[in-house]
């Protein structure tokens, strides 16, 4: 039980770095090449990488069998919620704790990789 949550838990992490890579060859792309507005860039981004996390979260890291037409919406919400979190934990580091913003991404990645996975394995992608 142990080793499969790890493995899981592992190819959850490698499928963000993925969608982390899309996002900003994406954004880089859009910016550098296409004379994009960054925010425009980012939110393009944004929206590529969550496409991909989705399939590759439900392919390999959860391999579930719930419909798409379910999967997707909660997948969804908890991607919106995840912002949300990441905004919260970010200002607080920022704003009243007065850490480096390195260090807080870093803290608040961590937060949000960890309450995500936990959230897709027991409602987005749960049998």
């Amino acid at each position: 039980m142990r080793q499969a949550l790890a493995r899981q838990f592992l190819s959850f992490f490698n499928v963000g770095l993925l969608s982390a890579l899309l996002h900003f060859a994406v954004l880089i792309s859009l910016v550098q090449f296409a004379g994009q507005d960054p925010l425009i860039a980012a939110l393009a981004g944004y929206t590529c990488a969550s496409i991909l996390s989705y399939y590759l979260n439900r392919r390999h890291t959860y391999k579930s069998s719930r419909p798409h037409k379910e999967a997707t919406w909660r997948f969804m919400t908890v991607c919106l919620v995840g912002f949300i979190l990441t905004w919260v934990f970010m200002n607080i580091f920022l704003e009243y704790l007065l850490l480096p913003y390195l260090l807080a991404q870093v803290v608040t990645t961590g937060i949000v990789m960890v309450w995500g996975f936990v959230l897709h394995k027991v409602w987005t992608f749960a049998e």
